[in-house]
């Protein structure tokens, strides 16, 4: 089963999730934030962090997703949904299909990297063991003018 909370549940947790990218740019990193629901419920939340935790693999998503499973005491989510202020990248992708996150919703399209249909369709492939349902656009433009002005100040 999918947790679907409909329009204003999803604006509620993309809500959230902006806020968690703000935490992340006032720590210096790329202002990304996650946000995993299991009916109606939050179970993990992440920012960016692989500068302040050295570590490459702390996205938002990830962080989210160990969150996630140490609340549940298991590494399968399924029945989650994942929000996300930007697309997720290949490595995110990878994590959310071994996770069994049923949905994945997120705000600003990634051109460069994006695994959810910009550049490459991970999280949709047939060709996998685990396919995702993708919902994008929401909230597309904060998030991507959050990116924007991060972006512009550290030039």
């Amino acid at each position: 089963m999918v947790d679907r909370p409909g329009a204003e549940g999803d604006l509620r947790y993309m809500r959230w999730a902006l806020e968690l990218a703000r935490r992340a740019e006032a720590e210096g990193e790329v202002p990304v934030g996650a946000l995993l629901v299991k009916q109606g419920q939050v179970i993990g939340e992440g920012w960016n962090r692989p500068i302040a935790s050295r570590d490459p693999t702390a996205h938002a998503e990830v962080l989210a997703l160990r969150a996630g499973a140490a609340t549940l005491g298991n590494y399968r989510l399924p029945g989650t949904t994942l929000y996300v202020t930007l697309e997720p990248c290949v490595m995110c992708a990878g994590a959310i299909i071994h996770a069994r996150v049923a949905r994945v919703v997120y705000a600003a399209a990634d051109p460069k990297g994006g695994a959810a249909g910009s550049v490459f369709e991970v999280l949709g492939s047939d060709r996998l063991n685990h396919r995702v349902l993708v919902d994008g656009g929401l909230l597309a433009g904060a998030a991507a003018g959050l990116l924007r002005e991060f972006f512009r100040r550290r030039r």
